[in-house]
Parts: C-alpha cells; sequence; structure tokens
C-alpha cells in the first residue's frame, strides 16, 4: 500500500513556490519539504485542511491510494 503525496503538484498547478505555501499554512519549509517529498509517516487533518484552503482544492487532489 502507498499513499502518494501530490502536494507538489497543486503547488504547480497553482504557480505557488514553496515559500508562499509556508507562510500561508504557517508551517516551516523542512516539515512542508518532508510532506511534499512523500517522506511524511502521517498528517494532521487540521494541516491538510489549511494546505486544501492555500490551494483551493480537495483532500483528493493531495493525497492519492496507489495499490503495491
Amino acid at each position: 500500500m502507498a499513499i502518494i503525496v501530490n502536494v507538489d503538484v497543486m503547488m504547480a498547478k497553482r504557480k505557488m513556490s514553496l515559500n508562499e505555501l509556508s507562510d500561508k499554512v504557517e508551517l516551516t519549509l523542512s516539515n512542508l519539504s518532508i510532506l511534499k517529498t512523500g517522506k511524511a509517516k502521517a498528517i494532521r487533518f487540521s494541516t491538510l485542511e489549511s494546505i486544501c484552503k492555500a490551494l483551493d482544492c480537495q483532500p483528493g487532489d493531495i493525497l492519492e491510494y496507489v495499490e503495491d
């Protein structure tokens, strides 16, 4: 089972930099980078909500399930 995090895809679609997203969701660049690269083990719903609000998208646009 693999959950793919597509934050980078949504950032590109919205033409938003990592720094800009970091400021909007009030996350450190390092934590946002961990999430963006798919190295995160978990995400809080409040963080997911903030990211969705900043990127004007749905959670399903950011998280994707791919069967191994």
